[in-house]
């Protein structure tokens, strides 16, 4: 099965050496999005402000690879602090509906760029 590069200039560009997504075969692998505006590169303003651009970034990069928030499978949201994860969760179900993809859900020490939310996605392209 082979690989291959999915890059838009919807999303941020990669702030280091990796893919904003891979195919492989019928599936596309996401990295980590941060609430970056990929017209300025700034983060946006609170945790909801960042998760809402983090998963429009994740839109742009899956519509480029020919798929689509409802083909997603598997999340796994990355946050600063898990006392934002009910206002990160508010978010994120304006973006997915039922069934609702599987997920992890972290707190790290810290992300890129001091950011407050990233998240990654498993998709099933169409």
């Amino acid at each position: 099965m082979s690989k291959k590069q999915v890059a838009t200039t919807k999303a941020p560009g990669a702030i280091g050496p990796y893919s904003q997504a891979i195919t492989a075969g019928n599936w596309v692998y996401t990295s980590g999005q941060l609430g970056l505006d990929p017209a300025t590169g700034e983060l946006a303003g609170d945790v909801q402000a960042q998760a809402r651009q983090s998963l429009a970034n994740v839109q742009a990069i899956l519509e480029e690879a020919g798929t689509s928030l409802d083909l997603v499978v598997k999340t796994t949201v990355f946050l600063k602090d898990m006392n934002d994860f009910a206002a990160v969760n508010e978010v994120y179900s304006s973006f997915f509906s039922e069934p609702y993809p599987a997920r992890s859900a972290v707190e790290v020490a810290r992300l890129p760029k001091d950011g407050l939310v990233e998240i990654e996605v498993v998709a099933r392209r169409k």
